[in-house]
């Protein structure tokens, strides 16, 4: 997945115009230019992995239970564009139905699209379920899983996951807070590093702190970028990817430029 670089990620799809997390929005994300999907996932009562930020249904489609409680037949019930507001008007129209997909669905609508996938559930376990859906689409070289659970991540790694992982925070603060001549010595087990601009007393936005995690031979990834002019400040510093929730605008301003 990191032979491509730098890359505009949809996060959660076109999430200005459309329901985070369907396959409404990773469609309209892809036709824009977007060159890959980030998404979220948890596991259902009766083991389907399905996409969703949250743990509960509340946010998106007022229902206040657990998805981990829900079987798959309950959860193709909501409709989780129902709170749903646009940031752009245009595409998105009330009453319309939008359900929160598996990532079956997804990976099986979107054949040569990559995916970053963050399994967010750490319990019950749903790190074997996610990889059995992996395996099953034949999918292992363009999916990334991330999380920021160290213990998913070790979990995906040990289970012998062929495809790339990212790191946790607490897999790159250790990163960051290693002295500089220690680095060399430093063993990073993932592939990529995926980072907000600022975080845990950290400017990850800066020269120093891209350099430091590409030494380690990680791609660096931020997110969530909505200016086209901080994701070329990212860019021309050597950032490998943003996440934006608008990438009608990004992939515009790329379009444009090139």
């Amino acid at each position: 997945m990191s032979r491509l670089s730098p890359i505009i990620y949809a996060h959660r799809g076109a999430s200005f115009e459309l329901p985070e997390n369907t396959l409404e929005a990773f469609q309209l994300a892809l036709d824009l230019g977007a060159d890959a999907i980030e998404t979220d996932a948890h596991m259902t009562r009766d083991g389907a992995v399905v996409l969703s930020h949250d743990p509960t249904g509340e946010r998106a489609a007022g229902v206040k239970r657990a998805i981990a409680d829900a079987t798959l037949a309950e959860i193709r019930a909501w409709d989780v564009g129902a709170l749903f507001v646009p940031r752009r008007p245009g595409i998105f129209r009330a009453g319309q139905r939008f359900k929160m997909p598996t990532l079956d669905a997804a990976l099986d609508a979107f054949p040569d699209a990559m995916f970053n996938v963050d399994a967010k559930q750490t319990s019950p376990d749903m790190i074997p379920a996610l990889l059995r859906t992996i395996r099953r689409a034949r999918a292992e070289d363009r999916v990334r899983i991330a999380s920021f659970s160290t213990k998913n991540l070790v979990r995906t790694r040990r289970l012998g996951y062929p495809g790339e992982t990212g790191l946790s925070a607490n897999e790159i603060a250790r990163i960051m807070f290693v002295p500089r001549a220690a680095l060399r010595w430093l063993r990073v087990s993932g592939h990529a590093a995926q980072v907000p601009r600022r975080a845990y007393g950290i400017v990850f936005a800066s020269q120093a702190a891209i350099d430091r995690l590409h030494a380690l031979g990680l791609r660096v990834d931020f997110w969530t970028i909505d200016e086209p002019a901080e994701a070329a400040r990212l860019f021309a510093m050597g950032a490998d990817g943003v996440m934006t929730d608008d990438p009608r605008t990004l992939c515009r301003e790329r379009a444009a430029v090139t």
